[in-house]
């Protein structure tokens, strides 16, 4: 059947699977919980045909009720219908590069809003977002009259941008037909499956099942684009391992047939390339190539313990995955390969900490170095670090029942989610990790339960699906949640005071705010003169919004004498890079007070949580401000 919204396809895909409060089903929409009842209203008036209904089962949520099992089992059975003419903003934006990336030919405007039903202006619109997005791979558009618009740039570039594209795609729906149907050819993905998951074990190549899932994307975008008379040229790469060499000789032999035509020695360099930029190196830290890897490795290490007095230069296991992730990442950055890196938005949510100081480590390192390193590499690299601060200034936790971890992402993403069970439940050992494959290879489980992030069907042992950024209600299922929330309170009391509150009313920019800001903590000889400029440096880097209009500016390094933090509310909106902050906390922490610094961070991920920005920027003064802070805080 077909859907009126993406929305309510979702949430008729969600209830399928598990009962679900009206609560945590706003939460994952980003909706009120009165839309929810509306769209479980519209779901129920589409499904009254088919047997089946969602009521509400007071003190659990909405669960699934079959009325006809033969009409519900008839419902199952048919394919979901493919809409494939964009209704959104979002949709048409990847159409249109879909297109442009894909066509041989010049496109107008004019004929694909006959097709997709909509004005020529709406595309207009829509252009902008599309020319920025091409625009990060060297690509542009040109347009003639009469003619219309064609893509230009290099063959890589092109590959790139598409591969990112349906990745980007498939982790929002695996069955959008802009991937099964219009970029790729019909099957490829299916079919390509098996070759190169052989392939890869066949040489021993070991990679995450989610950086397989990207090479056989960028293969069937390969297919492609050879089939049609697009092959790379003028490609080459130094050399690398003998077996990754092999891979990619068997892959090519592979897809000759399959694309009908000859293949450059270029195509097989460049995919040698991508299978060494995602393979994981699974050798001991002191067989590892010293020249790049390891001097990265020690100078991050080194400016965090310089800088932040977070020592962790003895960490064996974090120096060990640093060194494995780093030997890869600088392949990917040597050759401008772009993996994507999905949680990043939720990294800088979640682990601020983490993120401030490798950041900081990583920017000043890059004034030695050549290479550029996205923000995406950054994020994978703060997986590791985030873990190393958690195992080393998070201490006396105890252990109890053992888990099974299927997880199907790579090393870093592991870690992470090893860590957030650590924090969260101390009693909990997590006794060994597998991919899905291996899963379900399984007789049977030893553990007392399995943790998963898919779902998987259950042997003798009962299985949780945790994402790896788990909400409230996903820990509620596996057990009781530890807090640390007495803490909150007293960082609230001790860091935040009324002389450091101030509500700006007026029109201010940026560095107007962190001039007056410094100022202030200057003549209270809180800060030294090095402070202000440090503070424009950081935000020059990358800004310091961690979103829903809550900015946390502060200094590159631990230089205040003594930590405050500054809280300006700003009704009116302040510039903050290409968003507005409404609510800013200026970070001033002292050496002396460094292992308190994480907590204060998590405060601020406590009011991203409970959407409390508007809250706290209507606040008319220093007293209601920690009034509205607490209560968000005694929610938890």
């Amino acid at each position: 059947m077909r859907f009126p919204n993406q929305r309510l396809a979702q949430l008729f895909e969600m209830l399928q699977n598990e009962t679900l409060p009206q609560d945590e089903l706003a939460r994952r929409f980003a909706v009120s919980t009165r839309t929810v009842r509306t769209d479980i209203t519209t779901l129920n008036e589409l499904l009254s045909d088919h047997g089946v209904r969602f009521v509400l089962n007071r003190g659990e949520g909405y669960q699934i009720k079959i009325e006809d099992a033969s009409r519900y089992r008839l419902l199952q059975q048919q394919a979901p219908s493919q809409l494939r003419i964009p209704r959104t903003s979002v949709a048409r934006v990847r159409y249109l590069l879909t297109r442009f990336l894909t066509s041989a030919f010049s496109l107008k405007l004019e004929d694909l809003a006959d097709e997709w039903f909509v004005s020529r202006a709406t595309l207009q619109s829509d252009m902008a977002e599309v020319r920025e997005w091409l625009a990060r791979y060297q690509l542009a558009i040109e347009t003639k009259p009469r003619y219309g618009m064609k893509l230009f740039g290099s063959e890589v570039s092109i590959r790139t941008c598409l591969t990112d594209l349906m990745y980007q795609i498939a982790q929002e729906d695996s069955e959008d037909p802009l991937l099964k149907l219009e970029a790729l050819n019909r099957g490829m993905l299916d079919r390509l499956q098996p070759l190169l998951h052989q392939c890869l074990s066949r040489f021993n190549i070991r990679v995450s099942d989610d950086s397989e899932f990207y090479l056989r994307l960028y293969c069937a975008v390969a297919v492609r684009r050879i089939s049609e008379g697009y092959p790379l040229s003028d490609f080459s790469a130094e050399d690398v391992d003998g077996d990754v060499r092999d891979a990619a000789r068997h892959i090519i032999n592979l897809l000759r047939p399959i694309t009908g035509k000859a293949i450059s020695p270029s195509e097989e360099a460049y995919l040698r390339v991508n299978i060494a930029a995602r393979r994981i190196e699974d050798i001991a830290p002191s067989a590892i190539s010293p020249d790049d890897g390891e001097s990265l490795v020690n100078y991050i290490l080194s400016y965090i313990n310089t800088h932040y007095n977070f020592n962790l230069q003895n960490d064996a296991q974090l120096r060990a995955d640093l060194l494995t992730h780093i030997k890869t990442m600088i392949t990917r950055v040597r050759y401008q390969i772009n993996i994507p890196n999905p949680l990043l938005a939720n990294i800088k949510q979640h682990y601020p900490m983490a993120y401030d100081v490798t950041l900081a480590a990583v920017s000043s390192w890059g004034k030695y170095t050549p290479y550029v390193i996205s923000e995406n590499e950054i994020g994978f690299l703060v997986l590791h670090i985030g873990v190393g601060l958690e195992r080393h200034y998070n201490v006396g936790y105890q252990r109890h029942p053992q888990i099974l971890l299927v997880c199907d992402t790579g090393n870093s993403t592991v870690r992470m989610i090893q860590a957030i069970l650590m924090r969260k439940y101390p009693q909990v050992i997590v006794s060994n990790i597998v991919s899905l494959r291996e899963y379900e290879q399984y007789e049977s489980i030893e553990e007392d339960f399995v943790i998963s992030t898919t779902r998987l069907s259950e042997k003798d042992k009962p299985v949780v699906v945790m994402s790896p950024f788990p909400t409230e209600f996903q820990l509620e299922q596996i057990g009781k949640l530890v807090l640390v929330d007495r803490t909150r309170p007293y960082m609230l009391g001790k860091f935040f005071d009324a002389s450091h509150f101030r509500i700006i009313d007026q029109p201010m920019s940026q560095t107007e705010l962190f001039r007056m800001l410094c100022d202030q903590l200057e003549d209270e000889e809180v800060v030294d003169r090095d402070f202000y400029p440090s503070v424009e440096e950081r935000e020059a880097i990358v800004s310091t919004m961690l979103g829903e209009g809550i900015a946390l500016p502060h200094s590159l390094g631990l230089l205040a004498k003594k930590t405050v933090v500054y809280t300006v509310l700003a009704p009116q909106g302040i510039a903050w890079g290409e968003e507005t902050a409404y609510v800013i906390f200026l970070l001033a922490i002292s050496k002396t007070e460094y292992e308190e610094a994480m907590a204060i961070y998590d405060l601020f991920v406590t009011f991203m949580r409970e959407r409390a920005m508007t809250r706290l920027r209507d606040s008319k003064d220093f007293a209601s401000f920690k009034a509205v802070a607490m209560d968000c805080l005694s929610r938890l």
